[in-house]
């Protein structure tokens, strides 16, 4: 019997898996000729990845983790319905879960179904610019979907940005907290998507201080009108599209932070705390950025529209000087025989010396009531 047993020992597939002592390189990246949407799997125990001859697929990895225990991490990039079929009914994902995944554009949240949790996280990418207009784009989204169950944790990530190729080499660098489980890898990636979030934060701070100082910096003639007024409100919908990201996160944070969940690991929860802490400061800061481009906008349009009446008074001006000689021609272009010193040898010069007299007292006083 025990030759038996060592023989079904050096056939079966497990021979060829062992225990990864030391992290190495592995492509977390989806090869666009391949028609699959797996970027990667791979199986855990006690914190470290095992390493096969081949690549592993999602049911032979689910079979080594039911047989001798552990964790396995499956990392899809954009999957469409029938190549996603296979995974859920392998690991009984709930349909309205799956039916979100798949079709994506969902908002952050998080649900518990029987066996598992279903979090959707909004990554968001700063996009570098050489200067802001009034089309340019700030912030790019992007989204990652996370299945969290006792043995298997899945990754959908939909969006050209928040690879999480990074983010496996630094959990598999720390084995102790990967031994936690599933629950280590959502923590994980929620730290990650709310680090984001704060350097987004601090670029927008620095658009925004940009914006802010061109508005209300002195002599800046020779821009055109309106075109503060676009940045701006380009500005305000990027901002729009970030808090989006932000806010309906707060609360899913929270509970994984406060409520005690069968899924997640108690020496985890307490990490939830420190991102749904630094969540929050991200949130009031994107609100704060809301409320100042509301307060610039209305200062520019303020600006703007005393500009324009500075302009209508320059114009009102210009006309009430230019009507003194327009009187005077107007009468003296009248064809009447008796008119005043109309025969007089010095009549004429006399008619040019009082309008320009009049119409330099005029500019004067206009000029000295601030009109001109």
């Amino acid at each position: 019997m025990s030759m038996i047993r060592d023989l079904r020992a050096a056939v079966r597939p497990a021979s060829r898996v062992s225990l990864r002592k030391e992290s190495g390189p592995y492509d977390t990246t989806r090869d666009p000729a391949t028609t699959t949407a797996v970027v990667d799997c791979a199986v855990y125990r006690d914190g470290r990845r095992l390493v096969t001859e081949a690549p592993l697929g999602p049911q032979e990895a689910m079979r080594l983790v039911r047989r001798d225990g552990g964790f396995v991490w499956i990392g899809l990039h954009e999957p469409n319905e029938a190549e996603f079929a296979g995974i859920a009914a392998e690991f009984g994902l709930h349909p309205l879960a799956v039916e979100d995944a798949v079709q994506a554009h969902q908002r952050p949240k998080l649900e518990r179904y029987d066996d598992s949790l279903f979090t959707v996280f909004k990554t968001v990418h700063y996009l570098d610019h050489d200067r802001l207009s009034s089309t340019s784009e700030v912030v790019e989204t992007g989204e990652v979907m996370c299945f969290t169950g006792r043995d298997f944790f899945i990754t959908v990530r939909h969006g050209g940005q928040g690879s999480l190729r990074a983010l496996r080499h630094r959990l598999q660098d720390d084995p102790e907290l990967l031994a936690k489980g599933p629950s280590a890898v959502l923590h994980a990636i929620a730290d990650h998507v709310v680090d984001g979030y704060i350097a987004v934060a601090d670029a927008v701070q620095d658009d925004i201080d940009e914006v802010e100082t061109e508005v209300f910096s002195p002599g800046r003639k020779g821009t055109p009108r309106g075109t503060d007024a676009g940045r701006i409100y380009q500005l305000k919908r990027e901002v729009l599209e970030f808090k989006r990201a932000v806010s309906p996160l707060l609360r899913p944070m929270q509970l994984l932070s406060e409520r005690p969940m069968r899924l997640v690991d108690p020496d985890i929860q307490k990490y939830f705390r420190d991102v749904a802490d630094h969540l929050a400061r991200v949130q009031e800061q994107v609100i704060g950025f809301d409320e100042l481009l509301n307060s610039i906008l209305q200062a520019n349009l303020a600006q703007a529209s005393v500009a324009q009446n500075e302009d209508m008074r320059k114009i009102t001006s210009w006309a009430a000087i230019i009507a003194v000689p327009t009187m005077v021609c107007g009468v003296y272009g009248m064809n009447f025989d008796h008119m005043p010193e109309l025969r007089w040898k010095y009549g004429y010069p006399l008619v040019l010396g009082v309008t320009v007299a009049l119409c330099l007292g005029i500019h004067r006083t206009l000029k000295r009531n601030g009109w001109l």
